[in-house]
């Protein structure tokens, strides 16, 4: 029989970390009571940083917490009431969701989004009360096609704003089921799932704001454990179902075709021809658009420059947009094409790359920070766990945007933003560096 002795030292910690979950749910409740987020934007900033700080002592507790029956499936639960609770939030910090409604109402309509402006005087009709929201009104979307398609579905079934947050969550629910199903499966620590699904960052972006990340980052995740489990004909049309859903995962490419022994084993081609089929399905209801689709991205790339991480630094050396661009491109792609060559391990080299894209694209809003974190269940890395709570920070840019509609950042917030992160990071690698070298001596 266990004395009470020896149990309290693994129950305190629980009891500290539910004590921890209850906190957050209070903070996030407070944001669905400020509703308009953009109108509020210094509480906001507030609630956020507070609610990382809660967040990361709520994982210090619950990794001493021991892997207590039932660990999981309370974690699960309090992830699913984070989400419920901002779920009813009208998107505010991001005008990306309106932008999700319109492209389904209008090619439920018949129209062709690639090949259509909002502004075209020919859709004045869809033009509504949520009209002066709805994004790049002057340009054609570059959605990929798997997410166009899944806002006309979700056009289909009803043109109510929240009900396109529905399938958005919906995949990241799944996301969050395939994590804990891995983390079972690999024997890892039960509490590491919290690191993805407690993230007051993941939180506000995807059940208040409902960003499209999660149908792509389900597909990549997919793709990672079925590849890690052999599955390689799977394995390789999950990778193109994210890359049709979202372009980052293309990355990933060059170590698959390595992987998955291209071009010497007949599953790998199997695995190229059905994604190959499964994009020619996905395009064919676009076809109209696929002369100039390339000529889409040069507008977009032109308009949004709002990188004040990495990319800010080649700009400065550069003294050029595009140089800076080039060499952020040239960088990313030398890191897929190391990690093909030496064949690292799938999990580390989607790591390495999710993380290097937002801090070398010139456009990475808070959001495209979150690509990394669900690989930090597998990578506990507390410089990037520490980005996630201080990309709440970069919110402080819509304070001058209200005012007099300029998109400019603060150094001195960037400083705060960035600073520690790179920071801890730098001290990690002399830390690491310093234990190598004892353990060579």
């Amino acid at each position: 029989m266990v004395s009470r002795d020896n149990r309290s030292p693994a129950r305190s910690p629980f009891l500290a970390a539910c004590a921890c979950a209850a906190a957050l749910e209070g903070l996030f409740l407070l944001l669905l009571r400020l509703n308009d987020l953009k109108m509020h934007v210094i509480e906001t900033i507030l609630v956020g940083l507070v609610a990382g700080v809660v967040y990361l002592v709520a994982l210090y507790f619950l990794e001493r917490a021991g892997d207590r029956r039932g660990l999981l499936w309370i974690i699960l639960a309090a992830a699913f009431l984070f989400r419920f609770t901002l779920v009813w939030l009208e998107p505010s910090l991001s005008d990306d969701l309106y932008r999700y409604r319109w492209d389904g109402l209008i090619q439920r309509a018949g129209w062709n989004p690639y090949a259509i402006a909002p502004d075209d005087p020919r859709l004045a009709g869809f033009r509504d009360a949520y009209w002066p929201h709805v994004s790049n009104q002057e340009m054609p979307n570059i959605y990929p096609p798997v997410t166009e398609l899944v806002l006309r579905g979700t056009a289909a079934a009803s043109p109510k704003l929240l009900v396109f947050k529905g399938p958005l969550l919906l995949a990241e629910s799944l996301l969050i089921a395939l994590l804990a199903f891995w983390i079972r499966r690999s024997r890892r620590r039960e509490y590491s799932l919290a690191i993805y699904a407690w993230n007051p960052l993941v939180v506000v972006e995807f059940a208040a704001s409902g960003h499209n990340d999660p149908l792509a980052m389900l597909f990549s995740a997919a793709a990672l454990f079925l590849i890690i489990e052999r599955r390689i004909v799977l394995s390789t049309l999950a990778l193109g179902a994210a890359v049709l859903a979202k372009f980052y995962p293309i990355l990933l490419a060059p170590l698959w075709l390595r992987r998955t022994g291209w071009p010497r084993k007949p599953r790998s081609w199997a695995g190229l021809g059905l994604s190959s089929v499964l994009a020619a399905a996905a395009c064919w209801p676009f076809r109209a658009a696929w002369p100039g689709i390339l000529g889409l991205f040069q507008p977009y790339r032109r308009h949004w420059v709002n990188n004040a991480s990495l990319y800010s630094v080649l700009k400065w050396f550069s003294g050029s947009d595009d140089w800076a661009w080039g060499i952020g491109v040239g960088i990313v792609a030398g890191i897929a094409l190391w990690a093909a060559i030496r064949n690292i391990e799938p999990l580390r080299a989607a790591y390495l790359l999710f993380g290097a894209v937002p801090l070398l694209s010139q456009n990475a809003f808070s959001w495209y920070f979150l690509w990394v974190v669900p690989l930090l269940v597998f990578f506990p890395n507390p410089a990037w766990l520490l980005l996630t709570v201080l990309q709440f920070l970069s919110y402080h840019v819509l304070i001058g945007y209200g005012i007099t509609g300029d998109w400019k950042f603060d150094p001195f917030f960037l400083w705060l933003e960035y600073g520690p992160f790179f920071a801890l990071l730098v001290w990690q690698a002399f830390r690491s560096g310093g234990r190598s070298r004892s353990s060579a001596a």
